[in-house]
């Protein structure tokens, strides 16, 4: 992706707002961002996902980036557990990346 997210994050490399819709490019930045903290084919559990976007973003609504991760297929959900899209799902992680 070759736009910056810098503008979206603090200094601890946080998400700290979500762009307006008219810079879709900065969204995907973001969601491409927060996709890579979630490892290729490791499932992981609603609080395990929660606990690694509340480690990584100030966010008023954590559940926006959730619904944004998932919606644009960035990750994807069954029987309540969420993987990376571009993964298989494989085992349940014992604790969160972060």
């Amino acid at each position: 992706m070759t736009k910056s997210i810098a503008a979206f994050q603090d200094e601890h490399g946080r998400i700290t707002g979500w762009p307006s819709d008219r810079r879709r490019a900065h969204q995907l930045a973001i969601l491409d961002y927060l996709t890579g903290l979630f490892d290729p084919g490791v499932s992981y559990d609603q609080g395990q996902v929660d606990q690694i976007l509340a480690d990584h973003s100030t966010v008023e609504d954590p559940t926006l980036l959730l619904r944004e991760l998932v919606d644009g297929d960035y990750l994807a959900t069954a029987d309540g557990m969420y993987w990376r899209a571009d993964g298989r799902p494989g085992q349940p992680v014992t604790e969160p990346r972060g």
